[in-house]
């Protein structure tokens, strides 16, 4: 995939005279594309996607991103703050959460998000610290060893997160028991993921699950959230998951369980972060010094709390050296 940055030396130039680097600017326009690609990709479906605020928590993308009827997906008491000052409450915020404090739980009542429990234990935490269970309430499934994860997020039965299948079936009799009446199930198993079957076999995943569930415990599923993890091309010669790929595979497997299972309608939901936004942020540095030892070196006004993930993970970064975009290198 083309790496090409939209803007020409001349017109940073111009905006470094008002913003001094380092900063990052993003393509909202593309952004918004991007968006709305995906919710044709599942147009045959009743879909909402909840744009994970982790991924990039600013306020000015968020509110772009709420125009084109995008949720948010919340994991913290900050990500709750932020939806509600954009006017994001109620159902159009899943909050999803490991080892979560009483005030975030409580912050994500009183919006009315949609809970999605991490542990079966915090079904009795949310009860003696909160209140009532709310009408809506969802599960976050780990398949352990069924599901393979990856190089990112690890392998599923080696993570902190989710309900093992025995306490989805145990889970969910016990909101039954209590009086909640609307259901959903949740899995995120992967993290920039990159190969697109991997998220058609995700929703088999869950629709095999929603009809064995609600068979055995005579409950109705109102939702099943995918999760993110849609991968971005970070290298040039990588190609982005193919969204309509993926929406067509759903939707046959949709029609193939759940409707022949009579479990439909069943909404379909995800939660991307990455792959919405990171194409189209970039951060803007200017290079200050040149330095010739062992190795030779270019200093830049920006270093790692500017961009943390290189140096965490030890990813590639495309560079463009804005007025040389073209220019063959001379040293490598």
């Amino acid at each position: 995939m083309s790496k090409i940055f939209p803007l020409s030396l001349n017109e940073i130039e111009k905006l470094v005279e008002k913003y001094p680097t380092p900063f990052h600017i993003y393509d909202e326009k593309r952004i918004l594309e991007n968006g709305e690609r995906l919710k044709k990709a599942f147009a045959w479906a009743d879909f909402k996607e909840y744009y994970a605020v982790k991924a990039a928590p600013n306020p000015h993308i968020i509110k772009s991103l709420k125009g084109i009827g995008f949720g948010t997906d919340c994991s913290s008491l900050a990500e709750l703050i932020i939806s509600e000052k954009l006017g994001i409450v109620g159902e159009d915020i899943m909050f999803t959460s490991n080892d979560t404090p009483v005030k975030d739980f409580e912050k994500a009542a009183e919006l009315g998000a949609v809970i999605n429990f991490d542990d079966i234990s915090h079904i009795k935490f949310f009860e003696d610290n909160i209140g009532p269970l709310p009408e809506l309430v969802s599960f976050r499934y780990n398949p352990g060893s069924l599901k393979g994860g990856n190089t990112i997020i690890g392998h599923p039965e080696e993570a902190k997160y989710g309900f093992t299948k025995a306490q989805l079936f145990e889970g969910y009799k016990v909101l039954k028991e209590k009086g909640v009446k609307r259901f959903g199930l949740h899995t995120m198993v992967a993290s920039n993921e990159l190969n697109s079957d991997y998220f058609v076999e995700t929703a088999k995943m869950l629709f095999d699950l929603v009809v064995e569930i609600s068979n055995k415990l005579d409950i109705t599923f109102e939702f099943i959230n995918m999760g993110g993890g849609i991968g971005i091309p970070y290298l040039p010669e990588e190609e982005c998951v193919d969204l309509e790929f993926v929406g067509k595979g759903v939707e046959h497997l949709y029609k193939e369980i759940i409707v022949k299972n009579g479990k439909n309608p069943l909404k379909i939901y995800m939660e991307n972060g990455r792959m919405i936004t990171g194409p189209f942020g970039y951060l803007v540095s200017t290079a200050i010094h040149k330095k010739n030892t062992y190795k030779d070196y270019i200093g830049l006004d920006s270093c790692m709390t500017d961009l943390m993930r290189p140096a965490l993970y030890g990813a590639y970064h495309h560079i463009t050296i804005l007025g040389k975009e073209d220019a063959v290198p001379t040293n490598t």
